[in-house]
């Protein structure tokens, strides 16, 4: 099994990884009693919710926050298995709609277009780490395959 390759363990470090990302911006403790699940709800959505939310307006300021948490913990990730390090930089335009690309050194290792960002959060926990699991190898094995580009300067 290659570094980049998914196991259980890394899956579970994913979700913990995302829950430590998300209460780093609790400078109060609000979230220091509640667990990983329930800090991370908000990145759950069922069909009914996602329904109710409206996609005409701006982006709520808070889902734009959870989509850049997501990718910062995809690009964490993508570094603790390569050895690279990746930075997220994400384009939005007002009406929901942009691209996300994660760059390691010289090379785009993911490149996302987002649409429909109202609506950002996944069905279950399980399709939450499906989802990040498919961008961290997607992201490693673009690594692996053009290591100097992303170790060039």
């Amino acid at each position: 099994m290659g570094t980049g390759e998914a196991t259980p363990e890394k899956s579970e470090q994913f979700f913990r990884d995302l829950a430590l990302q998300f209460r780093s911006h609790d400078g109060f403790g609000a979230w220091d009693k509640l667990s990983d699940e329930e800090v991370l709800k908000p990145f759950i959505l069922d069909a009914e919710a996602r329904k109710a939310i409206p996609i005409i307006g701006d982006p709520d300021p808070d889902v734009l926050w959870r989509l850049e948490i997501f990718y910062n913990t995809i690009a964490l990730s993508i570094e603790k298995r390569s050895g690279v390090m990746v930075s997220p930089i994400m384009k939005m335009s007002h009406e929901g709609f942009g691209r996300m690309v994660l760059i390691g050194g010289r090379l785009v290792v993911v490149n996302k277009n987002l649409r429909d960002v109202h609506r950002f959060g996944f069905s279950s926990r399980e399709k939450l780490l499906e989802e990040a699991e498919k961008l961290i190898l997607q992201g490693t094995e673009m690594i692996e395959r053009y290591k100097e580009v992303a170790t060039f300067g």
